[in-house]
């Protein structure tokens, strides 16, 4: 069911251009490299409470696929954070997720897995098919998911990050960027793209 994205009540993500982000990116700071970006135009798929949304790219943004259970502001969702065999072209030795520092959310790591996902569509919801072993860490300041699998994750299926946490106060939107560790000598993250979340205004405010 088709559904228009509503009209955001509280203050939007503090935008900053996907140019800034990508030079911080290739400045190495993982870390504070979560930035909104500037909404284009875009479409919502999905039931009340259960969206996804799907954004186009650009030279310093590629669109990451997600699902979530519940948009509302300070109701308790669960996210599912996709990464297609498409969005890597190496295994993954160490994913980390970049948030902004505005999602004022406190992440419980035991709320947090890494998963071999089922895409869901018309018929099925996309869920978590089987959990990969991996240590998970949240950063003091909560701006950033690490996560160690056991063994390198290979790029031949759909993976993704399951989060079962209470969405911020704030409507607006998000910008979780997606950042790998390939195997290899030298240690670092390189961009895989960026999920834009977006959280909408409590029913009647």
């Amino acid at each position: 069911m088709t559904r228009f994205l509503q009209r955001l009540g509280a203050p939007v993500a503090r935008a900053t251009s996907g140019a800034l982000a990508a030079g911080c990116l290739a400045a190495g700071l993982a870390t504070g490299c979560a930035t909104a970006l500037a909404p284009s135009p875009a479409s919502a798929q999905g039931t009340p409470s259960l969206m996804e949304f799907r954004w186009d790219n650009t030279k310093d943004y590629r669109k990451l696929y997600f699902f979530m259970t519940e948009t509302a502001r300070l109701k308790w969702s669960e996210y599912y954070l996709l990464l297609r065999p498409k969005d890597r072209q190496t295994a993954i030795l160490k994913l980390t997720i970049a948030l902004p520092k505005y999602f004022n959310v406190k992440i419980d790591p035991k709320q947090v897995k890494l998963c071999y996902m089922k895409e869901g569509g018309m018929l099925a919801r996309t869920r978590c098919e089987s959990v990969i072993p991996a240590t998970i860490e949240v950063s003091a300041d909560g701006t950033a998911i690490e996560i160690f699998p056991d063994t390198p994750v290979p790029d031949v299926k759909t993976i993704g990050v399951y989060m079962n946490l209470m969405n911020p106060f704030d409507a607006g939107m998000y910008q979780f960027n997606a950042l790998a560790q390939a195997p290899g000598e030298v240690p670092i993250s390189g961009y895989l793209g960026s999920w834009l979340i977006q959280i909408d205004p409590a029913v009647g405010n």
